[in-house]
C-alpha cells in the first residue's frame, strides 16, 4: 500500500510539504581511519507531523488517499 496525498481545496496531487518524525536503528561502521559507513537502516517508528499543499499553501484541506501499489 502507498499513502498518497490530495489537496481538496485545490486538487493538488503531487507537491507537499511533510514534516515527520522518525527513529531509525543503524549499524555505524567506522574504519580505522575515521569513515562512517551506516549500514542495516530499520524504521522503528514514523510520525507525520503535518502536512502542507505546496500549491495553495496550508494543509487543512489535505487528505490521505491510499491506492495499492
Amino acid at each position: 500500500m502507498t499513502t498518497r496525498y490530495r489537496c481538496s481545496a485545490c486538487g493538488n496531487l503531487t507537491r507537499f510539504d511533510v514534516v515527520e518524525t522518525t527513529s531509525v536503528r543503524s549499524f555505524y561502521h567506522f574504519t580505522v581511519g575515521g569513515d562512517l559507513s551506516i549500514e542495516e537502516p530499520e524504521v522503528i517508528t514514523r510520525t507525520i507531523d503535518s502536512v502542507i499543499c505546496r500549491w495553495c499553501g496550508h494543509g487543512r484541506g489535505v487528505e490521505e488517499v491510499t491506492e495499492d501499489a
